[in-house]
């Protein structure tokens, strides 16, 4: 009986049983009929990902590999899209003049499955291409599909990644504990005190662009795009501290974006899980940059077009991406036709660093716009010059977001926080920093409760 339970209960099994139970409870808290979505996902890919590997042939293996495409994309293409090809479609026959009768169903999206999706994806897939041997531990793989703290909002962590470390825990340190807490304590901070302030400003200017001047608008646009960074980027920095906590490793998801001098730069630094996982598993697939030109740049747009398309059904989302793939299509046709020189001077870096960042802002505000009626609108009055009372604008918070946006480039730049932490004792640093993040947030943090932007997705 006791060699029984000890080839059962194999090495950390409790301990991931029951991190596997907190997840659980953490993703059924908002509605606990979702677990069976999440329950039935890890389950069909769990037997998948097995029956993929002992196949003894090509189609058989292409064949569970299609099951467990068909699963996932049926099940994320049913919750997150259906409305919108179903409203899209009845809209182009009643452009062609056909009568349409149709009722949208009442759906509600399950937040995180994008995210888990994609997870459980690329682990079929790596298993089909002979990259990943599959999980022999059904435990180990629902911990990896469902593990809480990136469950909702990433980043997209890949099996490769994630279950070797479940098979072999390494000791837990204190130093781990103690930097993933600094870690989370960053996040919370870039979280409630710069994008949650930034949002007071964003609301407001996209609910009715009308009551608006241009400079406040260009203000909100820019605030938005402060505001999805370090509201992103903060709950990556926390889920990955959390992590670090538990003793596991996270990938890291943004590395100073708005210090990119081209969008291809950029996309280097931006949701990294993202981008990596549509370049592995879409542009690559469609051929990448093989086959000559016009095959790249096709693919290059279409990879885009399904980024855009990945956080949501929404046609802002769609030119988002188009607006991405059509400025690195521009980007790659002129490193073909110049000699490149240009991007490694001062003058080069400081003109694509502007020509990025404008670049981004614009691509921000059709993300953020509700409709692109309301995109159009709200650039017209930028175009015109509009003129407006601004009621609901503050300067003074603007110049507060502004000024603690660059303050925090400046200092993680120049990585003041690392050499801190290495020059100064644990027992000075530790309390120093803890109880400064405590007291800025504290002190500034608006009072209101405001959920992450990306737990829409």
């Amino acid at each position: 009986m006791v060699l029984l339970l000890h080839r059962v209960l194999k090495p950390g099994t409790p301990r991931k049983g029951w991190l596997l139970v907190a997840s659980y409870f953490f993703y059924g808290y908002w509605d606990w009929r979702f677990l069976l979505l999440i329950g039935a996902s890890t389950l069909i890919d769990f037997a998948c990902g097995q029956r993929i590997f002992d196949a003894s042939n090509r189609a058989v293996k292409k064949r569970w590999l299609y099951l467990s495409l068909a699963a996932n994309l049926g099940l994320l293409g049913f919750f997150k899209y259906f409305n919108f090809f179903l409203t899209s479609g009845a809209a182009a026959l009643t452009a062609l003049g056909f009568q349409v009768n149709y009722t949208a169903l009442s759906i509600i999206l399950p937040v995180g499955i994008s995210f888990y999706t994609f997870q459980t994806l690329s682990y079929s897939i790596d298993i089909y291409r002979g990259q990943l041997k599959p999980s022999q531990s059904l435990l180990d793989f629902s911990l990896f599909v469902a593990f809480f703290p990136q469950l909702v909002a990433g980043p997209i962590v890949r099996a490769s990644e994630f279950l070797p470390q479940l098979v072999q825990e390494k000791p837990r340190r204190a130093d781990d504990f103690f930097e993933g807490l600094e870690r989370f304590l960053l996040g919370l901070f870039k979280k409630v005190l710069i994008a949650d302030m930034a949002a007071k400003i964003v609301d407001p200017v996209f609910q009715d662009p009308d009551l608006f001047s241009a400079i406040a608008l260009v203000a909100g646009a820019l605030c938005f795009t402060l505001q999805i960074y370090f509201d992103f980027s903060g709950y990556s920095d926390m889920a990955i501290g959390l992590a670090r906590m538990l003793g596991y490793e996270l990938p890291q998801n943004f590395r100073l974006p708005f210090l990119a001098t081209s969008m291809t730069d950029f996309w280097r630094r931006w949701h990294i899980s993202l981008s990596s996982w549509f370049r592995d598993y879409v542009y690559i697939p469609l051929g990448g940059n093989r086959g000559g030109r016009a095959k790249t740049y096709r693919n290059l747009v279409l990879t885009f077009l399904l980024t855009g398309l990945w956080h949501g059904a929404n046609w802002t989302f769609l030119v988002f991406g188009a607006i991405h793939g059509t400025l690195l299509l521009i980007e790659r046709l002129g490193r073909q036709i110049g000699s490149g020189k240009t991007e490694s001077t001062v003058l080069g870096r400081t003109l694509g660093f502007f020509y990025c960042f404008a670049a981004t802002i614009v691509a921000f505000t059709v993300f953020r716009s509700p409709s692109m009626r309301v995109f159009l609108e709200l650039a017209e009055r930028v175009v015109t010059g509009a003129k407006s009372d601004d009621v609901w604008f503050s300067s003074t918070r603007f110049a507060y977001v502004l000024l603690l946006a660059l303050a925090y480039h400046a200092l993680a730049f120049f990585e003041v926080r690392r050499k801190l932490a290495r020059r100064l004792d644990p027992w000075i640093w530790r309390p120093f920093f803890y109880s400064t993040i405590a007291f800025l947030i504290l002190a500034y943090a608006p009072l209101n409760e405001r959920s992450f932007i990306y737990f829409a997705f």
